[in-house]
């Protein structure tokens, strides 16, 4: 297997430049969960559960990404020269576009479509002129004629400079004029023959520090020294809104006897910093754990006695149980100035979705959930692959 790898370019979070904090978060992960909420659904998935095996990886090429202690971005050229633009990954969009805060630079390899593009995102919204042009994610990761939208107008993307977009094609239906659909990074790369399969491995890794390289995206298959033991398929679900998104089926328990929330369908999604769950299902979270919410941050919080009682979270996905643990389960102490925490303090990283179970949507397994599991988002077969890695069990937090 190849990789090609390259390390992002730090930058500082949007939640330290922002005077709100983690309530601010908790409103844009909301925000967005509701944006998620209003979809519907036209990703129709049909795949059986199963598992990878290192022979179908086919090839591929890693890219380191950068943990911005609430986001993950990375560095991706436009043009010819290229521009290099810091975009924000996300699994719940799929079209990519730049000039957000660095304006774009047309080059000999830009066409104008003539058409407009407006996206909205629940936290944010961009509009302006989609354009055509060369994009490089590596040096053996060069896509031609790679739809990109270019900024006249982005609010709420203050320290990226735009968006690359692994979601389901389906996503980009309605955002360009007179286009059907826009093919994503992944799609293109497929099908100019530069990966052998129609997927992207996500790994990324707990830290204590913020902007660092601790995470990689690996196009065309999946990077075997970034997990362990076995990686499982499921579908994706059927069930909509989910099944919009990378949607799956699971079921969540407080410990190995307390269910919270029965097998339901909801998200993975690395735009989501928190783990949110149906307002009834994070009502039993907390009355289980015996957290308050905390007023400065609005998060939940306990104290060093109540950590140590901690009970491991199991989300059952395709038949196999997968174990959250207590230092999973709360927002890293070294990062709790980002929060406009106080030190020492323990914060959860489990909210409430701000809606009832039973929506087609129960929840969402953001970044702090992903940075304990390897994934992978597999276009070709409509599937999802999860993983336990190395830091499944770490006690980074």
């Amino acid at each position: 297997m190849s990789h090609v790898v390259i390390r992002g370019i730090p930058f500082a979070t949007r939640l330290r430049a922002a005077k709100g904090g983690a309530k601010e978060l908790l409103e844009r992960d909301r925000a967005r969960a509701q944006k998620f909420l209003a979809g519907k659904s036209h990703h129709a998935p049909s795949a059986a559960v199963g598992e990878y095996s290192s022979s179908n990886t086919g090839a591929s090429s890693s890219i380191d990404v950068t943990d911005s202690g609430v986001t993950y971005t990375m560095q991706v050229g436009v043009g010819n020269p290229a521009t290099q633009y810091t975009l924000l990954i996300d699994t719940g969009d799929s079209n990519t576009w730049v000039g957000a805060n660095l304006p774009y630079n047309p080059t000999s390899s830009s066409h104008d479509t003539g058409n407009t593009i407006n996206v909205s995102y629940g936290s944010g919204t961009m509009s302006g002129e989609e354009y055509t042009d060369t994009v490089t994610l590596g040096s053996n990761l060069v896509i031609q004629n790679q739809g990109v939208g270019v900024a006249s107008s982005a609010q709420g993307f203050q320290g990226v400079d735009g968006i690359l977009g692994v979601g389901p094609v389906d996503l980009t239906q309605g955002t360009v004029s007179n286009t059907p659909d826009v093919p994503t990074v992944t799609d293109n790369l497929y099908a100019q023959g530069i990966i052998s399969s129609d997927l992207l491995g996500v790994s990324y890794e707990p830290s204590s520090n913020a902007d660092v390289p601790n995470g990689e995206l690996t196009f065309g298959g999946t990077d075997t020294t970034k997990y362990t033991g076995t990686l499982n398929t499921v579908p994706l679900t059927t069930t909509s809104p989910a099944s919009r998104y990378w949607g799956i089926d699971q079921s969540v328990s407080y410990g190995t006897s307390h269910t919270i929330l029965n097998t339901t369908a909801g998200i993975v999604d690395t735009g989501t910093t928190l783990l949110l769950l149906a307002t009834e299902a994070f009502q039993a979270y907390q009355q289980a754990t015996g957290a308050v919410q905390d007023q400065n941050t609005g998060l939940l919080t306990i104290t060093p006695q109540q950590y140590a009682k901690l009970q491991s979270l199991y989300f059952k996905i395709g038949g196999v149980t997968y174990d959250f643990t207590p230092n999973a389960q709360i927002w890293p102490r070294g990062l709790n100035s980002i929060l406009g925490g106080e030190p020492g303090k323990i914060y959860l990283i489990v909210s409430d979705l701000g809606s009832s179970f039973g929506t087609g949507l129960d929840f969402i397994n953001g970044f702090g959930w992903l940075q304990r599991f390897y994934t992978v988002y597999d276009t070709g077969n409509r599937q999802l692959g999860v993983a336990t890695t190395a830091y499944t069990d770490a006690d980074t937090n």
